[in-house]
């Protein structure tokens, strides 16, 4: 053992080690209990929205038989081949049908709790089997939304003892609703859909893109590549840099007074919507374009003019490909914000009651989180169970745009 070795340490380093020891493992247990906490409050969103959801993925739907043998429908099956078909069963009589039928198969009381409209469900099995007019059809059909809310444990005593005896009895069941995700928004629980609202989302997300994303790449490109370094690029960078910051309200009141007043017979459209959240969305591509064009080494600019290319061609065929991982991951992350966001799309009327998906961008139209904003404000449970349904699907939608930029970023990532 060396004479170092064999000398005693200091108590008082021993103790400052000791310190310094103590408050590493204070700042461990910190950090690791902020993320145990941070970890349970999102699986506890995660498992609120999901037993929520579950519901809203089902409807109470009534359930008897429906006898064709006797001729009760006459109506010829080849006029359920044309586009005609709906009005053609309606005319023979098809409604008076599923009525009686109901009265044999629940009784007085039950077949009053029938949907209105419910019979269109059974002349779309029709239409897509005319074979079922030779025997008889087991329907399936959505019952009222008193009966659904008695089902649930709510609304009068009287049709909650009727909900219990049509269960025991097989003839009421909570179903699951796949038309949940094909229908539009209705004005009861147990008719709505997401389809609607989340067509409106998607045509209003790609007029967002098409004219955020080759604005925002261009800007990126011209202040970072050829804008000279003086007060006004300066200028032009914080107000970039502002407006990333500034509450989306700002944006709706915005597009309400300069988008609207341009068109004003688009008003809540994917058109004005698009136009709205473009402006929103495309400082934070500018943003994320100028740092992933200024990620890319000097000495690939400098090989390129070497050889002979032009500024413009080093740019878009050397800088550019190299720097697209980040753009595409600022910009689909851009999106996703833009996805969520209620305020400004409630300023130009995206909030009225639109029952019919949108056909094309200047049709009128809703997106998911204002549908979901409208439905949480509805008094019956039922729209409780629905909201968090569309909250899932809103999720999921977010999940697959973030998944896209994760793919997009390793797909085109290059190693330098």
């Amino acid at each position: 053992m060396s004479k170092f070795e064999s000398q005693p340490r200091d108590e008082r380093i021993e103790r400052l080690l000791k310190r310094r020891y103590a408050a590493e493992r204070r700042f461990k247990a910190l950090g690791f209990g902020a993320v145990f906490f941070s970890g349970l409050v999102l699986a506890f969103l995660l498992f609120t929205m999901t037993s929520n959801a579950l519901g809203g993925f089902k409807r109470a739907e009534l359930r008897f038989p429906i006898d064709f043998t006797s001729g009760v429908l006459s109506i010829d099956p080849a006029q359920l081949q044309g586009t005609g078909a709906m009005q053609a069963l309606d005319g023979a009589g098809l409604k008076d049908v599923v009525a009686f039928a109901a009265v044999n198969g629940l009784g007085e009381a039950g077949a009053a709790q029938v949907q209105d409209g419910a019979w269109r469900e059974v002349a779309k099995a029709l239409i897509a089997d005319p074979s079922k007019l030779s025997g008889t059809l087991n329907v399936s059909i959505p019952a009222s939304d008193d009966l659904a809310s008695a089902l649930r444990g709510d609304g009068q005593a009287q049709l909650r003892g009727l909900a219990d005896s049509l269960g025991k009895q097989g003839k009421l069941v909570n179903a699951i609703d796949l038309g949940f995700l094909s229908r539009g928004d209705a004005t009861g629980p147990q008719d709505v859909g997401i389809w609607g609202a989340l067509k409106g989302s998607m045509l209003t997300m790609l007029v967002t893109l098409l004219l955020a994303f080759p604005i925002g790449v261009l800007a990126a490109v011209y202040l970072e590549e050829y804008a000279p370094k003086n007060r006004w690029t300066d200028i032009i960078e914080v107000s970039i840099n502002n407006l990333a910051a500034v509450p989306s309200i700002i944006f709706g009141l915005l597009g309400l007074a300069v988008f609207l007043a341009i068109f004003p017979n688009y008003r809540s459209a994917p058109l004005i919507g698009g136009m709205t959240l473009a402006l929103m969305t495309m400082p934070v591509i500018v943003i994320s374009g100028r740092n992933a064009i200024k990620a890319v080494p000097p000495s690939i600019r400098d090989a390129a003019l070497a050889v002979g290319a032009s500024r413009v061609q080093t740019v878009f065929h050397h800088v550019l490909p190299l720097a697209l991982p980040g753009i595409l991951t600022g910009t689909i992350i851009g999106m996703a914000r833009a996805l969520g966001e209620t305020a400004p799309l409630l300023m130009i009327g995206m909030r009225a009651f639109v029952a019919t998906p949108p056909d094309g961008v200047t049709s009128p139209a809703t997106v998911l989180p204002v549908q979901i904003f409208l439905w949480s404000d509805e008094i019956d449970r039922g729209f409780v169970e629905r909201t968090s349904a569309a909250i899932i699907v809103l999720l999921l939608f977010l999940l697959v745009m973030n998944g896209l930029a994760i793919y997009l970023r390793n797909r085109f990532e290059k190693r330098w």
